[in-house]
């Protein structure tokens, strides 16, 4: 309980906090490319439960998903898909110019203090991943779904998009059975110099 309670306390001070800023972000994504400026997509959170994950558009309206799934199907079968140190599409068509900003910088998944609030997610834990990859996961992975999913993690700050799934994978994992109010200060702390940085960020 002591843990929700602040990251009840942290994401309600983060958004009056970053009010502007949100707003400012908002109308950016709106006159810059046709459709909303958040993006309302279905995650797979604890205990396997589905809920709607928040985040700053950064792609166009409409964008298929198809490369992203092979890809993702390509690493849980253990191919290196490290290409000009990432393992995201190279060159993505899908995001938008502002979205690469907003991607870059981690700013994108600022809405997601709203799902802090609702109890979706948390402050620390692993990457809310998608309904689709949940069912692409192998059974070794299954503790990852023990714990809320975070708006940050171990993930984002060992290297990011430098990480492939399988790897990712392992660090929700390690994350798990570490986890505890000093593993989640150090995480939160080395969050900040690593969004400043773009250490690992496409």
């Amino acid at each position: 309980m002591a843990g929700r309670t602040v990251d009840v306390l942290l994401a309600s001070t983060a958004l009056v906090l970053l009010a502007v800023p949100l707003l400012l972000i908002v109308v950016l994504i709106r006159l810059t490319s046709p459709g909303p400026a958040v993006f309302r997509q279905r995650r797979v959170g604890r205990d396997r439960r589905p809920f709607t994950m928040y985040k700053f558009r950064t792609m166009r309206v409409g964008a298929d998903d198809r490369a992203q799934r092979d890809l993702v199907a390509r690493e849980l079968a253990g191919e290196n898909t490290l290409v000009n140190g990432t393992c995201k599409i190279s060159g993505d068509p899908r995001v938008t110019r502002v979205g690469e900003l907003l991607r870059r910088t981690s700013l994108d998944e600022l809405p997601q203090l709203v799902n802090v609030l609702r109890g979706d997610m948390a402050l620390v834990g692993p990457r809310p991943c998608l309904v689709w990859e949940a069912e692409m996961f192998p059974p070794a992975c299954a503790p990852r779904f023990t714990v809320r999913p975070g708006l940050t993690g171990l993930w984002q700050v060992s290297g990011r998009s430098t990480i492939g799934t399988a790897e990712m994978l392992a660090l929700d994992v390690v994350y798990v059975r570490a986890r505890g109010l000093r593993t989640d200060v150090r995480i939160l702390i080395r969050t900040v110099p690593s969004m400043l940085t773009r250490d690992g960020a496409r």
